[in-house]
Formats: C-alpha cells, sequence, structure tokens
C-alpha cells in the first residue's frame, strides 16, 4: 500500500470512527445499525458491563443505550487510526458535553464490502479525568 493510500484509508476509518460517534450522540439506532458489520463476529464491552458478543445483543444494547431519557453528549477526542490491510483499530478519548475525558475506547474495524465497518467498541475509565487544552484560537488540544 503506497503512502497516499495509507493516508486515505486512516482518513477514511477515522470518519467511520465518527460516524460511530454521531451515531451514539444523535441516538440514532438505525445509523448505529450501520456502523456494524454484518457478516463479521462483533463484540463490545461498555463500561462496568459484561462483554457482549454477536450482532443481536450489541445492538439491542445500543439500543437501550441511546433511548435513555436524557440524550448524551459524548464526544471522541484524540483518535488515533491504526492500520493492518483490512483491519484497523481507532484509540480515543470519550469525555461527555464539556467535561474531561473520563473514558479511554478502542474501535475496531474491518473492511467489509468497500467500507470500514466496526466489529468491536471497549470503553473503559481513566484513572483520573483528562481535560483538553484550547489554543488561543478556541481549537481543542489534548492534555
Amino acid at each position: 500500500m503506497s503512502v497516499e493510500d495509507s493516508v486515505e484509508a486512516k482518513r477514511l476509518v477515522l470518519a467511520a470512527n465518527e460516524d460511530f460517534y454521531e451515531a451514539f450522540r444523535s441516538g440514532d439506532h438505525q445509523a448505529m445499525r450501520k456502523v456494524w458489520s454484518e457478516r463479521a463476529p462483533v463484540a463490545c464491552a461498555h463500561p462496568g458491563m459484561q462483554a457482549l458478543s454477536g450482532r443481536a445483543s450489541v445492538l439491542e444494547s445500543w439500543r437501550q443505550i441511546l433511548h435513555q431519557s436524557s440524550p448524551l453528549r459524548l464526544r471522541c477526542q484524540g483518535a488515533v487510526a491504526h492500520l493492518f490491510g483490512e483491519f484497523a483499530f481507532v484509540t480515543c478519548l470519550e469525555a461527555d458535553g464539556d467535561e474531561p475525558a473520563h473514558l479511554c475506547a478502542t474501535n475496531i474495524f474491518i473492511l467489509e464490502d468497500s467500507q470500514w465497518k466496526m466489529v468491536h467498541h471497549h470503553a473503559g475509565p481513566l484513572s483520573t479525568p483528562k481535560p483538553e487544552r484550547r489554543t488561543p484560537g478556541g481549537s481543542r488540544l489534548m492534555n
């Protein structure tokens, strides 16, 4: 794979990762269903819960989370894509609204029908929240 192809593939993986967080923020279960692989085995480990396996179990857990009474303003910060052919993983921090990041996440993707699809999401608590710094122009930087 050329450097240009690798850069483009990482961009597409990060876009798929952002699609996941947008589905989460918007509470859109249909969008969440589209993010996950339809053919590969999938798994998910929500903070404080047992790991789930299988598309039906994972998507049911997301249906329950997304239909909570108060919307989640979860954001991903500091996402980094790691690419290995048709497999990729993203590491990032998760924060709610303007609060400091309180979770560390790993999201795993495979290339399925020329699109990056999630096969695993795992989020767990940080030992201490990690605030973002802002540049003079207001952009967010990780500490």
